[in-house]
């Protein structure tokens, strides 16, 4: 019972007197390279405390856009890095055109991994890595992250208390779930 172990973690967790300093922390750290998604830190605690969901949703959006401001630098610094190697395969074409693209419609595509169950960090260091123009990379990431965080926090406020029996009985099989779409998504993506 591997997400049930988690989600049992993440519980008690969302009762800690520190629980907000974890919030901070995992919304950071999510945004460039921690693996699991901050939403999953903080419906339990929104569930625990459902009158500071406001609160809740605005530390974890506020700490993610400036996590990813992180993952974006990082993604900068590691185009300098990789660009020897990117030219000696012949892909420096392909780069430049990417990079066009990312100029084009990098906000959407910023957005749309802010909002999604989509590895936020892919999209905060390719971000970086293409250079998007940085305060459109910013107002993407924190207008996607808020619509991500308020969404679910006001939904758990609403009805998470009266979800969490089901929430904790279902939490294996959407667990397994996820990892099966996520592995079925890279298949097809690698396969295409």
């Amino acid at each position: 019972m591997i997400f049930g172990a988690f989600y049992d973690r993440c519980m008690s967790w969302a009762e800690h007197k520190h629980r907000e300093r974890y919030l901070v922390g995992v919304s950071i750290f999510e945004s460039f390279i921690f693996p699991v998604p901050t939403v999953l830190l903080m419906i339990p605690m929104v569930m625990a405390t459902p009158n500071k969901w406001v609160r809740l949703a605005t530390i974890t959006t506020i700490m993610s856009a400036l996590g990813a401001l992180v993952g974006y630098f990082l993604g900068n610094m590691a185009i300098s890095i990789i660009e020897p190697w990117v030219i000696k395969m012949g892909w420096w074409d392909q780069l430049l055109m990417a990079q066009s693209e990312f100029d084009t419609y990098g906000v959407w595509a910023v957005m749309l991994g802010a909002v999604t169950p989509a590895p936020f960090k892919l999209f905060t260091i390719t971000a970086g890595i293409l250079s998007m123009n940085l305060f459109s990379f910013f107002i993407a990431a924190l207008v996607g992250r808020a619509i991500h965080f308020y969404m679910f926090a006001g939904l758990m406020a609403w009805a998470g208390p009266k979800m969490e029996a089901t929430v904790r009985r279902y939490i294996e099989w959407a667990g397994w779930g996820l990892v099966l779409i996520v592995v079925i998504a890279y298949a097809y993506h690698t396969l295409a």
